[in-house]
């Protein structure tokens, strides 16, 4: 298990082995089924509490002033003026107490500090004031009066690399040396191809935008702090204030029920709790700081851009023989992982592979893990260079995918996977969607239909640690307790079904506690598509050992071995005399008891195996050559994420990735302006997130139930997988309707026309 993968602890996680093997589950009752989420009416109705939404008694607004400029230092800086005005109770500058803290930390060098008086990067963290009203803040930050020294950007990659570029830190802008993975021999891979195809690709950077923008609401009592947050994970937040704060992990509890969507860029704590903290340090009042809708788009996090070029040989029998592949993308200011490679060393069989990935600093916003950190980028270059290879052989896509597919994983020393189901998503998804058969062509002459499809795969499975609790009362209602967030994927509803589906109760009779560091259990952050096989495993045990109490308690009762004994809902039956049974609330130890408590851990992943989720997406595309305007009016996502636990959450989950990946191909792209470096489309007007508009009405998903042996749920997960291949697809959809090829995402109507002005030209 990786240590460093980025939504686990620097530690290689354990957690204690559960008290024997569950076997799989035989014939369900709950488990699958489209069940709504136990919190639906809270989430439609208001009821449900967001961070954004709480208040406390006494409690301050707060709000940050932010760096202007790309790239600037501060000369000066006078914070009196902001002391004056009305409301304001608490100021921070960069000389304040604990505002010197290091932030990013870097490999082999210092990293930026919480309130850095040497900003990198537009938005960046320079004073923050706490007021009774949060008009009061914001006056209060335009009275601070700071002379800045305008200092040379850059935010071209590519220029970056220039020695003579303005440098964003001291020792250059490479982020660190080039990683470099091989197998195999290249030359001799090119050598016996029959076509050999190489392409530059280039994938725009992509912002977050969720619907709850980033913040915390902290209150001190004493040395303890508690922090109201919209985080994707509350134990990751709590470590990395305490830490900040030189704290103890028991006085920070971080509590999370609701949060309005991360997408990855709430993995981890920001600088926005940590300032509040020590803004209500000062006051000794609560203190809210949520950033603004502008705010977000400038340093709420990004997936970076990335620049990639294939180059790729293939046999005229569809055999790949050889991958050349090197990227490189920009965290932007500030560390973060640009890497893309995985895919092409594993998705598809090749023994001759070279991989090559390098990061470049630029002064712009910084990346963050963003729903399938690097695989789309990746799938958008490795995916159309493959419909390109199978076009060249004159080899259909579907049947040159399905020669290539792998049995093991080639990047990771040839291990096995636990289960594959890639084969069954690229055949089942053709049929279901039904590839082959050309689409009818419309109308008008000027609009072009065209189909494409394309493959994908998530690095990672999930695994230890995670810890559950369990209480199951003597009415036979029960209490779920688990650290795990639910961003908005109905966590808490598949987790209800699993307790559900072991010992047999409604879910109307579970209550659920979670994502309260301070009375729930430990569980990494809900992000990686980790949560469902990571935790629904370990509440299956501790559900599993409540039962295994009972049956004990009732095999007294009923003079018979427990092993012989169900647990059904209320009571406990004979499987071999159901006439020999006993309410639980009639067995006297449970009387005696009132209550059992069940205690389940994630076991260990199986050694020597490879846990990865599979998905196939197929795309059927309308393009105007008048306008440039695509319009994808039909689309199939078949996924392979292991046992299904709710079919209702499960679609909603792949739409999701789709949407994602329509906004990936079609419209979503950060713009920096080349004079000031400064983010121009910083807004939900000019940042074109898809609407209901751009969702195909004829939408669908396929479950391919490739059921893993690596955990006792039998499952993998799909947030992250359901986006991966979805822009490749309505690329190359694109290039079979009117035979360009769109290298450099997003698919805008002008760049479109561009390509096919220049089409046109070369006749």
């Amino acid at each position: 298990m990786r240590s460093d993968l980025y939504f686990l602890a620097a530690i290689p996680p354990e957690t204690p082995r559960p008290e024997g093997e569950l076997p799989p589950w035989g014939e369900v009752r709950i488990v699958g089924k489209r069940l709504p989420r136990v919190d639906a009416f809270e989430r439609v109705s208001g009821k449900a509490v967001y961070p954004r939404d709480f208040s406390l008694p006494n409690m301050l607004q707060a709000a940050i002033l932010r760096s202007p400029h790309a790239h600037a230092r501060v000369k000066s800086i006078d914070l009196e003026p902001a002391k004056r005005m009305p409301g304001v109770v608490a100021v921070l500058g960069p000389s304040s107490p604990g505002a010197d803290m290091e932030w990013f930390a870097r490999p082999k060098a210092k990293g930026g500090l919480l309130l850095d008086p040497h900003c990198r990067a537009e938005g960046d963290e320079v004073a923050a004031v706490a007021a009774e009203t949060l008009p009061q803040a914001l006056d209060a930050l335009k009275a601070i009066q700071v002379e800045w020294e305008v200092l040379p950007f850059v935010i071209d990659p590519a220029r970056a690399l220039d020695e003579k570029a303005p440098k964003v830190w001291d020792e250059g802008n490479r982020v660190a040396d080039p990683v470099i993975y091989e197998r195999g021999d290249l030359a001799k891979g090119f050598a016996e191809a029959d076509v050999v195809l190489e392409e530059s690709y280039r994938t725009p950077c992509e912002i977050h935008v969720p619907m709850e923008v980033h913040g915390s609401v902290v209150a001190w009592d004493g040395p303890r702090l508690t922090v109201w947050d919209t985080t994707q994970g509350v134990y990751a937040v709590q470590g990395t204030v305490a830490q900040r704060l030189g704290l103890p992990l028991a006085n920070v509890r971080v509590i999370g029920h609701y949060m309005g969507g991360g997408f990855g860029s709430k993995l981890e704590a920001g600088k926005y709790t940590v300032i509040a903290a020590l803004l209500a340090k000062v006051a000794g009042r609560p203190v809210k700081l949520f950033l603004s809708r502008e705010e977000t788009f400038r340093v709420g996090g990004n997936r970076p851009a990335n620049a990639i070029r294939v180059k790729a040989g293939v046999k005229k029998d569809g055999t790949i023989t050889a991958i050349d592949w090197k990227s490189s993308g920009t965290p932007g200011a500030y560390p973060n992982n640009t890497n893309t490679a995985f895919q092409a060393a594993d998705l598809w069989t090749c023994a001759n592979v070279r991989t090559e990935e390098a990061g470049v600093y630029t002064n712009a916003g910084r990346a963050r893990a963003f729903r399938a950190p690097g695989f789309p980028q990746a799938n958008w270059a490795l995916e159309q260079m493959m419909d390109a290879l199978a076009r060249a052989i004159g080899m259909d896509q579907v049947a040159f995918r399905l020669k290539n597919v792998p049995t093991v994983s080639q990047r990771r020393g040839n291990q096995p996977y636990t289960s594959t189901g890639l084969a069954g998503c690229l055949g089942e998804g053709a049929k279901a969607f039904g590839w082959g058969t050309k689409p009818k062509a419309p109308a008008d002459p000027a609009i072009r239909k065209g189909i494409g499809m394309a493959g994908g795969i998530w690095g990672y499975g999930g695994g230890p640690p995670s810890t559950v609790i369990v209480k199951l009362f003597s009415d036979g209602s029960v209490n779920l307790n688990m650290g795990a967030a639910d961003i908005g994927t109905g966590t808490k509803t598949v987790m209800a079904m699993v307790v559900s589906e072991e010992l047999g109760v409604p879910v109307e009779s579970i209550r659920i506690e979670h994502a309260d560091t301070g009375t729930t259990q430990y569980a990494t952050p809900s992000g990686g598509s980790k949560t469902v096989p990571s935790d629904s495993p370990a509440v299956r045990a501790a559900a599993a050992d409540c039962k295994r109490q009972i049956l004990k308690m009732a095999a007294a009762e009923l003079k018979l071995p427990a092993a012989e004994l169900k647990l059904l809902g209320k009571e406990v039956v004979s499987a071999a005399d159901p006439s020999k049974k006993v309410a639980i609330s009639a067995i006297p130890a449970f009387q005696r008891q009132q209550l059992v408590v069940g205690i389940g851990f994630r076991e260990p992943n199986p050694d020597g195996k490879v846990i990865n989720p599979f998905a196939a997406h197929f795309a059927e595309v309308e393009v105007n050559t008048r306008t440039g305007e695509v319009t994808v009016t039909r689309f199939l996502a078949a996924q392979d994420s292991g046992r299904v636990l709710n079919r209702m959450t499960f679609d909603n989950q792949v739409f999701g990735g789709v949407v994602f990946g329509i906004g990936f191909a079609r419209t979503e792209e950060r713009i920096l302006d080349r004079q000031t470096g400064k983010m121009l489309n910083a807004n939900w007007h000019d940042y074109k997130v898809p609407t209901a508009l751009d969702v195909p009405a004829d939408q669908a998903t396929l479950v391919v139930d490739a059921r893993d042996t690596a955990n006792s749920t039998n499952t993998k997960g799909v947030g992250e997988p359901a986006t991966i291949p979805t822009g490749s697809a309505i690329a190359n959809a694109v290039f079979d309707a009117v035979g360009v090829r769109v290298t450099e995402g997003p698919i805008t109507p002008q760049r479109l026309l561009e390509l096919l002005a220049r089409q046109k030209a070369r006749g």
